[in-house]
């Protein structure tokens, strides 16, 4: 089944190519246009068309294949600023209306970004790589069976390799897209740097605002209580001798003013980072918060090591507002703390309602300001009539299991190899002898398929195809920009 799955998504995926082929001739038309005859506002909508037909390709094998190749785009320019005087500067000009330099930033963006370049390779040479890959497997059936009508019994051998290395084919085309049109490792730094940036402001924000709900407390509060505390006691000194009775009261009022001053301060120390949670860990403080909720609440703890402190603290404070929600429509909570891989996933389900939703400056908005400081999602489930269903996850939370392969020794030749040789069978030897093939050049060269018998011209064509994008395919996967283990085979 696996198999004629396979060949069925290369046969739909083959289809892009009606789109592909008219959307390159257009492109390409455009990019010619603005280079030689200055036609510059041809070059955005063009790159703009180019972009959205690999858009196209990238969801098509993330849905058919498994793989799930991101944006490889330098992030797009800020709008124009207006200046106090009015004026917009592009460089040294100023401009009235911020349509050319919004123009401008637009072109530069497009020019100076690499993804602008691979994208217009990649549509020039992958109609060919994926008739080979993706389509290939069900043409050499059809060229098997023709060969076999024409008496050669030995080409049988095609139908049965084609349906065999079928989901391989569509497995190894994934990876050589990956290559073509995923993000390269600058583009990923640009992204992470935003990211981190991003993560860095909402931190500070959280944390002002929690400086903020401490000194509140602690001035409506504890502060407060012991300012009372003084004045007793002052009025108790003024009293001592006068009226040791009234003074005596007043100490014992003081002492009670004291006590609760101290039981205030510990509740609020235990609302910075409780003590439970510092001995005995997450595991153990969710259970103690457990123990607290007034909702029957069960906690699955499977967790082998602890995480960072931060983590803890994070995913406690999270639980907790979890839980007080939950304790306004819910009777039972079921909270379950595990690990995948290297992220820590925890999962709170109650029997409320459901229709929870998060909004602006909520508590759920908070949970995910909180997480995201450490790459963490929040994941809602709440449809009407229950149950909602509250899935944490912080991805870098735990330790790695194995430590992460390095390129040295024969891993690193065979990714030199796979990256400098791939190329050659990819494009001369496969592309170029394809054409030869079509328009019958005399001239054989150097191109191995012209000097084989006819029959095995094309297969030998479509084999250096394969070869070449095979090739490509594992020095993505060595260099580490694909992981194997998250696609999913047809």
């Amino acid at each position: 089944m696996k198999h004629i799955k396979a060949l069925g998504y290369g046969v739909a995926l083959s289809a892009v190519v009606l789109v592909q082929i008219p959307a390159a001739l257009v492109a390409i038309a455009g990019v010619l246009l603005s280079f030689i005859l200055g036609m510059v506002f041809l070059f955005p909508p063009s790159i703009r068309l180019i972009r959205a037909v690999a858009r196209l390709d990238r969801q098509l094998i993330h849905r058919w294949i498994g793989i799930k190749i991101g944006e490889p785009y330098n992030p797009k320019p800020p709008p124009p600023v207006r200046q106090r005087d009015g004026w917009y500067r592009d460089g040294r000009t100023l401009y009235r209306k911020p349509t050319i330099p919004a123009f401008n930033a637009r072109l530069n963006w497009f020019l100076r970004d690499p993804a602008t370049y691979r994208e217009l390779v990649w549509l020039l040479i992958d109609p060919w790589t994926r008739a080979v890959l993706v389509a290939g497997p069900t043409l050499l059936i059809g060229y098997g069976f023709y060969q076999v009508w024409l008496g050669n019994l030995w080409a049988l051998a095609f139908p049965v390799a084609a349906v065999v290395v079928a989901p391989l084919a569509l497995r190894i085309y994934g990876f050589y897209a990956t290559g073509m049109l995923g993000p390269t490792a600058n583009t990923q730094l640009i992204g992470q740097v935003r990211h981190l940036n991003q993560v860095r402001v909402e931190a500070v924000d959280s944390q002002a605002a929690e400086l903020r709900r401490i000194e509140r407390d602690l001035h409506d509060g504890a502060q407060a209580r012991m300012v009372a505390v003084g004045m007793t006691i002052g009025a108790a000194e003024q009293l001592i001798t006068s009226d040791p009775a009234a003074a005596k009261a007043l100490l014992a009022k003081a002492r009670e003013a004291s006590a609760t001053a101290l039981a205030e301060l510990r509740q609020l120390v235990r609302g910075i980072h409780p003590p439970v949670l510092a001995e005995r860990g997450l595991g153990d403080a969710i259970r103690a918060l457990a123990l607290d909720s007034p909702l029957k609440v069960e906690v699955e703890v499977d967790l082998d090591e602890r995480p960072e402190s931060p983590v803890e603290s994070a995913v406690y404070f999270s639980v907790a507002e979890l839980l007080a929600n939950a304790s306004r429509h819910a009777s039972n909570v079921a909270i379950d703390i595990s690990r995948r891989d290297r992220a820590l996933r925890v999962t709170v389900v109650d029997d409320g309602p459901g229709g929870a939703r998060s909004n602006p400056g909520g508590g759920l908005a908070g949970i995910e300001r909180r997480l995201a400081t450490f790459d963490g999602v929040l994941a809602l489930t709440s449809p009407p009539g229950g149950p909602t269903v509250a899935t944490l996850e912080l991805p870098f939370a735990l330790s790695t299991e194995t430590p992460e392969p390095k390129h040295t020794g024969w891993r690193g030749m065979l990714m030199a190899l796979c990256w400098s040789v791939c190329w050659i069978p990819l494009i001369p030897q496969g592309i170029v002898a394809g054409f030869f093939l079509i328009f019958g050049a005399p001239t054989k060269s150097w191109f191995l398929a012209l000097y084989m018998p006819e029959p095995l011209q094309w297969p030998t064509v479509f084999g250096m195809i394969a070869l070449g994008a095979t090739m490509l395919a594992g020095g993505i996967v060595l260099s580490g920009s694909v992981n194997p283990d998250k696609a999913v085979s047809c």
